[in-house]
């Protein structure tokens, strides 16, 4: 899972980035306005699951499952984003890499880190970056069915049938972005999904607000947030304190400030319902892990999450549930009480999966 964070300058962004991922990377102007610049950090995902089940198999290796963030500086507001090119070829690269997005937005007042734009006001900044994204898209949208256009009058489609779904396709995304509806609000059918995977449009992606409070928190400036996004509000620099101190002293001012969980903890959660994720295992005396895999998927692609050589051999899984696995004390009880599964390849794999892949090697 990889997210990127976005949001205008001077909004807490590094601050976020270092909440979640306990880093202290400088933060109020450490970076240049104005400047491209990525920072990424790798995370374990918490999950008291891995830590049980590490407690039972005594594993030589634990490992957890993990979400890359990268702090993407880049967005300036009005100036990033022209009405000709929309996003400059770098910032745009690494926007479409990314699985989704958490756009903080300030909420917080602070005297000595002004807002470039002369005050506070998270409904203005909110509307801001979302027209940039929504500009963004809608440029590439617009040139796409010119070359579709271009083609029909020349007549050099080469697929009728093809070219009529993508005329239709993307007239339909069109007319949403032109009246500001993220294409994520456009209901497509699975076929239109598949044709529009390799555009990589950035109001598809899900997206997470993170509203930047301040300690105070004023209700009064709570904004509703459409578009399909879902939001969160987080007290951003006491949440990179917390992350960055010893876990015990953590606990502690935890408990004087009546925070019951780790910011970073739920927005990894929040991610992982945003992007439609979930866990799976896999345990034994070498090593006991966590693994991602989108819910639905079926047994097969998540093999492929382990190697692709599972996949593509895969023959059956043996399929045991968490709560099963840890209720009744290990494998032996499992299959005494017939808890102990195979699955094919139709199986729907679901959270808390704990799987064992029997698969053909390549070339047998």
């Amino acid at each position: 899972m990889k997210l990127g964070i976005i949001g205008l300058p001077q909004s807490g962004k590094t601050t976020i980035f270092n909440a979640l991922t306990r880093g202290d990377k400088p933060v109020g102007g450490g970076r240049q306005v104005g400047r491209f610049e990525v920072q990424t950090a790798v995370v374990p995902v918490p999950d008291p699951r891995v830590d049980t089940l590490s407690a039972m198999f005594k594993p030589k290796r634990t490992i957890y499952a993990q979400v890359v963030y990268a702090d993407i500086a880049g967005l300036e507001g009005e100036s990033s984003a022209t009405e000709k090119t929309g996003f400059s070829g770098q910032l745009l690269n690494q926007l479409t890499t990314m699985e989704g997005f958490l756009h903080v937005v300030r909420a917080f007042d602070n005297p000595t880190v002004p807002h470039p734009s002369g005050s506070v006001d998270p409904a203005r900044d909110l509307k801001t970056v979302e027209g940039e994204l929504l500009l963004n898209d809608l440029l590439a949208v617009e040139r796409k069915l010119e070359r579709l256009n271009d083609e029909g009058r020349k007549g050099i489609i080469k697929d009728k049938g093809l070219h009529a779904q993508e005329l239709a396709l993307f007239t339909k995304l069109y007319e949403a972005l032109s009246n500001d509806i993220p294409a994520r609000q456009v209901e497509l059918s699975q076929t239109e999904e598949r044709a529009l995977a390799s555009y990589q449009l950035l109001t598809r992606k899900p997206m997470l607000v993170v509203f930047n409070v301040g300690d105070d928190d004023d209700p009064a400036r709570a904004t509703a947030v459409g578009g399909g996004a879902h939001s969160v509000r987080l007290k951003g620099k006491l949440e990179m304190e917390l992350a960055q101190l010893p876990a015990d002293d953590a606990a502690l001012f935890m408990e004087e400030y009546g925070i019951t969980e780790l910011g970073l903890n739920r927005v990894i959660q929040i991610s992982y319902d945003l992007l439609g994720l979930q866990s799976f295992f896999t345990v034994g005396e070498d090593e006991v892990r966590a693994w991602t895999t989108g819910r639905g998927a079926s047994a097969p692609e998540a093999a492929g999450e382990i190697h692709t050589d599972l996949q593509k051999g895969f023959i059956r899984a043996e399929v045991v549930g968490y709560d099963d696995l840890v209720g009744l004390g290990g494998y032996t009880e499992v299959k005494a009480k017939g808890k102990l599964r195979l699955e094919g390849k139709e199986y729907v794999v679901q959270d808390g999966d704990i799987l064992n892949i029997r698969f053909s090697p390549p070339g047998k």
